[in-house]
């Protein structure tokens, strides 16, 4: 018995229903309902009752439920009075927040800093891929994220982690927005409204490249996050992103054959002694968020 496997049936108990219960832990529902599985074997009896409303307790479910927690509890108080013993301070990654990324990919390496090294603090450092490198050679971050291609110095360590498709981003009441699909050609002579280059100048660089030479560059860039904002102002215009980025008065749209992507990578310090950030990236390391992210 492991005390993942512990963190996974808690969190099932606590949920009553896999479903929330992967989202919570942040695991595919497949992978979670094979641990409490392998738990119960393991144990020999039936823990949870599944139901199409969800789950409950067995009595034995509901025993260990109450004994797992205690030895959370117990581990996570070993590990923090064993630390202060030795005279060190409490583990923290600083872990640095990519302007627009998905969600799930902080998460999910938080996640990961939990399990590997308990009782960790993950902060959080907000900036643009350029800010990461930035931040990381400064030793401001133990980790970052960025967006790919990018030109790394030796001194960097990098794991591809995801990637995302980018369509196009209409106001609704543009033209294009009626049509279910859009191609290059139909952007031709358009206002593109984009990211500063600085923010990420080979990711920006390649974005522009693919999507040709037809579009109108925009006198003004935006932030992932003021986009929106900015194609309310200029609604003749259009911008990029993901499918995230719709609103109800903002349409995205795919592009024919599917030309552009966004892709996210961690990137640290090679010569870094950060205990949290060790404990990840051993073996198979960030290599478990990358599978996570697909079998999700």
């Amino acid at each position: 018995m492991e005390l993942r496997q512990l963190r996974y049936f808690v969190g099932v108990a606590e949920e009553l229903h896999f479903g929330k219960a992967a989202e919570r832990l942040y695991i595919s529902t497949p992978t979670l309902s094979q641990q409490i599985k392998q738990l119960e074997r393991e144990i020999g009896t039936a823990l949870l009752i599944r139901h199409s409303r969800g789950v409950e307790l067995t009595p034995a479910g509901q025993v260990l439920l109450a004994r797992a927690r205690e030895t959370l509890q117990a581990a996570g108080l070993a590990l923090k009075d064993t630390r202060r013993a030795a005279g060190l301070d409490e583990p923290v990654l600083r872990l640095g927040l990519l302007n627009g990324i998905p969600g799930h990919l902080p998460a999910a390496l938080e996640q990961l800093a939990t399990e590997r090294f308990p009782n960790s603090t993950v902060t959080l450092v907000a900036g643009t891929t350029t800010d990461q490198l930035r931040m990381l050679d400064a030793g401001e971050i133990d980790l970052g994220l960025v967006r790919t291609p990018l030109t790394l110095p030796t001194a960097i360590t990098s794991e591809q982690l995801d990637d995302e498709e980018l369509g196009v981003l209409l106001t609704a009441t543009h033209p294009l927005a009626a049509q279910p699909e859009l191609t290059l050609d139909d952007l031709t002579g358009l206002e593109l409204i984009w990211i500063p280059r600085a923010a990420a100048p080979e990711f920006y660089d390649d974005t522009i490249r693919r999507i040709g030479t037809g579009v109108r560059l925009s006198d003004i860039s935006m932030s992932h996050s003021q986009l929106r904002s900015a194609l309310l102002v200029r609604r003749s215009a259009f911008s990029l992103g993901s499918r995230r980025a719709a609103t109800p008065d903002i349409v995205w749209r795919p592009l024919t054959g599917r030309p552009l992507v966004a892709r996210y990578a961690a990137v640290w310090r090679t010569d870094s002694h950060n205990p949290v950030l060790q404990a990840m990236i051993v073996s198979p390391g960030l290599t478990v968020v990358r599978q996570q992210v697909v079998v999700d």
